[in-house]
């Protein structure tokens, strides 16, 4: 089982080195990668009309994670980097194929791009994308990064995506980078089964995992493929399991062949200093 850390970046704001600080402790302590969430914009909960509220708003600190990859692939040399997730429907397609081929590059081949649909309406639409189409962008997007990542020359009519006859380069040093997806509705479930190398199940308990977890290898098999080629990255967090639980938390996971875990330090009201310290003995643990 791979082990990493959440990037804890709606507590640490734009401190520079709070960024580096604990980046390199988690490469020092032996993790093996980091992961960041996505989010562009964040909405203003008390504006007028309908809003369907979430954990953030325009007071969240977000870094953008394939920037933020970037200058981390700079300070680094063996810890792998996950987007957990990025929202990937509401970008342009070519532009995230061009962005995560310069961060793999730039990393020696050390990203992994986990993506999702999201479910905040107005990011859609302050980047002037049908939030109401996400789910069958996301599919074809998915199609058009691999080809993006393996081949000089692309051409692709889709519905949302046309490419005549154009390609990157340089190309990513993974040929193609491992696309992850998040989410657990049972239309995600069935996409993922069909084009995806993992599953970031989020928070997820194990006894809701098993369950989650059968009706997609069922899935994958349906799709003619092997569900033991399939990664499992499971997220645990801080407030909702306790110290004394991770032993037991972690064994559990890994009886349901779960490949990664990772620690989620926010929420806590943890100093950098506490969150380096709590990175520290959750890797005692799992060594």
């Amino acid at each position: 089982m791979l082990t990493g850390i959440v990037f804890p970046q709606t507590e640490i704001g734009a401190d520079v080195g709070a960024v580096r600080a604990i980046t390199q402790a988690a490469e020092g302590l032996g993790y093996d990668y980091l992961l960041a969430f996505d989010h562009v914009v964040g909405a203003n909960p008390a504006r007028p009309g309908p809003w369907q509220g979430g954990p953030y708003d325009y007071r969240s600190s977000f870094h953008e994670p394939l920037v933020l990859f970037g200058f981390l692939a700079g300070i680094t040399r063996t810890l792998s980097f996950a987007t957990g997730i990025l929202i990937l429907p509401q970008r342009q397609t070519v532009l995230v194929a061009k962005q995560a081929a310069e961060v793999d590059i730039l990393s020696g081949g050390r990203l992994r791009l986990g993506i999702g649909v999201g479910w905040n309406s107005l990011e859609y639409e302050a980047l002037g994308i049908d939030f109401r189409t996400r789910g069958r962008r996301q599919a074809e997007q998915v199609t058009l990064l691999r080809a993006l990542w393996t081949q000089r020359l692309v051409v692709f009519e889709g519905r949302f995506d046309h490419v005549p006859d154009g390609g990157i380069h340089p190309l990513p040093v993974q040929q193609p980078i491992p696309i992850w997806f998040g989410g657990g509705s049972d239309a995600t479930l069935r996409r993922m089964a069909r084009l995806g190398d993992g599953w970031m199940p989020n928070t997820a308990s194990p006894d809701t995992l098993a369950g989650q977890l059968d009706t997609l290898r069922g899935y994958i098999q349906r799709a003619g493929r092997d569900p033991s080629d399939f990664g499992v990255d499971v997220r645990i967090d801080m407030p909702r399991v306790p110290e004394e639980q991770w032993p037991g938390t972690i064994q559990q996971l890994q009886m349901l062949g779960v490949t990664h875990v990772c620690i989620n330090t926010m929420r806590m009201g943890f100093t950098v200093e506490q969150h380096i310290d709590a990175i520290a003995r959750f890797r005692d643990i799992v060594r």
